[in-house]
């Protein structure tokens, strides 16, 4: 993996990572308990199961800032991807964020640094044909047999950001298809 920041902006808030939200701390205060893989774990379960991928629901509404995600329960794969990094910073993990290119779209999921490994996971939410589960100590993601983009953003890549702010209601066209 190479890394498009400085380690210690893994832990830093940013417009769409707003780890100091209230919200965000709750939810975070809440799933904190145990060590750093039962907190990783207890945030990827929550953000993948309690946050409805807006395409498997059919739900209009783009969230992006990863309070507005946990609070609405919805969001796209990059969304979720925000709520899920925002989650583990809030509890003192670093992470960040990835894409890969599926079916001519950019799909977002993260990165966190789990039990001094860098894994790649992917939260987007399970559906008839994705099941991703947590792991520490290996990569799983939505999508296994495409290839990650080999960076690790500290904040959401510029493009996506910009996709996922023009959008009023949900707009498969209008989702960003390169970073």
């Amino acid at each position: 993996m190479d890394f498009a920041a400085e380690p210690w902006d893994y832990l830093a808030a940013s417009e769409a990572i707003d780890i100091e939200h209230p919200l965000v701390q709750s939810i975070a205060s809440e799933l904190r308990t145990g060590d750093d893989v039962a907190y990783a774990r207890a945030a990827f379960d929550h953000v993948r199961d309690r946050v409805a991928h807006s395409m498997d629901v059919s739900d209009p509404r783009v969230p992006w800032r990863a309070s507005d995600v946990l609070e609405q329960r919805v969001g796209l794969c990059y969304a979720k991807s925000h709520a899920y990094v925002a989650l583990l910073r809030a509890g003192g993990v670093q992470a960040g964020l990835c894409y890969q290119t599926v079916s001519g779209v950019l799909h977002g999921l993260t990165a966190a640094l789990v039990d001094d490994r860098w894994v790649l996971l992917d939260p987007r939410g399970n559906n008839a044909n994705v099941d991703v589960e947590f792991s520490a100590s290996e990569d799983r993601l939505a999508y296994p047999e495409i290839p990650v983009h080999p960076t690790v953003h500290a904040t959401p890549h510029p493009t996506v950001l910009a996709a996922l702010r023009s959008m009023r209601t949900l707009d498969p066209d209008a989702l960003p298809t390169s970073l």
